[in-house]
């Protein structure tokens, strides 16, 4: 009995790094009544700091707090290593980081949508947050001019835009692109765990390092998440992005002077009787497409396949001449024998 090998562990890990089909069906969320309802709660969560910054309440107080504070004067021995870790929250390093896993995977998958979709989360990312850093116009903590105040509305003046924190919105929404991204539950529960203790880490870098208020950092968060929360809403036009490009690159291969074009439908004569009692039977000329036509793996099959003969009705075919091995010491029968002797006389 013949049986196959069994696989081992590296030879399951190399099957599933290998290529899927082109253009598969990957598991896109949608914008369920449990994300809406996230999304309103996160957009409240919004605009509740910003009004509690713009009307100088006990959230003022506390960004002076901790800027007085200085903890990077409390804590002087973790400095170095902070002025690297809050590299995860600049937009440029961490755009190529990503940009580069998520380029392996289109190319492993066959399909633009995982950088599609994380330069759409940069898109709003940019608009929203940069919309509302320059209209409000909030100074930093090493630009401020009076203590106690909000600092905000001053727009012509240097460091007037760190409200919210944009290395905070920028962490939040690129790791937190790798969990929406996630092709199974287990996987997007614990990038989403890693995307928030990165993203909260560097937001309290920024603080540390005195280059941002405590509330700037908050609305950072909140930003941030409302972006990953809006993706759902894009994702038609993504879909429709990703169509065009695709489409658009199939079309320029083809156009390539060593391109291999198509091969052209095969027709295929079919017989089809005519009249109700079987009378006649007309040759109609089909045409099937090229892909039935190629078969890589096993036989090519006719297309309309004949008529089986049963067992019985086979005619049997004996075969001609001995079955038995030739012997260099045997006779024929059919050679002459020797007389033998009559007894008796």
């Amino acid at each position: 009995m013949r049986t196959e090998p069994q696989p081992t562990r590296l030879d399951r890990i190399f099957a599933r790094l290998d290529r899927e089909p082109e253009r598969p069906r990957l598991d896109v969320p949608r914008m369920t009544r449990h994300r809406v309802v996230l999304f309103g709660a996160t957009l409240a969560f919004y605009v509740a700091i910003v009004l509690a910054v713009a009307a100088t309440t006990w959230l003022v107080r506390i960004d002076w707090q901790a800027m007085l504070f200085r903890p990077y004067q409390q804590w002087p021995e973790i400095h170095a290593f902070l002025d690297y870790w809050v590299v995860l929250g600049q937009r440029g390093p961490t755009a190529v980081m990503v940009s580069a896993w998520l380029g392996w995977r289109c190319w492993r998958q066959h399909t633009l949508r995982p950088l599609l979709t994380f330069g759409a989360a940069l898109l709003l990312l940019n608009i929203t947050v940069g919309a509302v850093k320059y209209g409000l116009g909030r100074s930093g903590p090493h630009y401020a001019t009076e203590v106690g105040s909000n600092e905000m509305w001053h727009w012509l003046e240097a460091g007037s835009d760190i409200f919210p924190s944009g290395h905070t919105a920028n962490a939040v929404v690129t790791w937190g692109v790798l969990a929406y991204l996630a092709s199974t539950p287990w996987t997007r529960r614990w990038l989403s765990a890693l995307s928030a203790v990165l993203s909260l880490s560097v937001g309290l870098t920024t603080v540390y390092l005195g280059t941002h208020w405590l509330s700037d950092v908050l609305l950072g968060w909140a930003a941030g998440l409302l972006v990953l929360l809006a993706l759902p809403w894009c994702e038609p036009l993504i879909s429709r992005a990703e169509s065009f490009l695709l489409d658009l690159r199939d079309g320029l291969a083809a156009r390539r002077p060593g391109a291999v074009p198509a091969p052209a439908p095969a027709p295929v004569l079919a017989s089809v009787q005519t009249g109700e009692g079987g009378g006649d039977a007309t040759p109609v000329r089909e045409t099937i497409p090229s892909a039935a036509v190629r078969a890589p793996h096993g036989p090519v099959h006719p297309a309309v396949p004949g008529r089986h003969t049963a067992r019985p009705e086979r005619t049997p075919v004996t075969p001609a001449g001995s079955r038995r091995p030739p012997h260099p010491d045997r006779v024929s029968r059919a050679a002459g024998s020797p007389a033998r002797p009559l007894t008796g006389g």
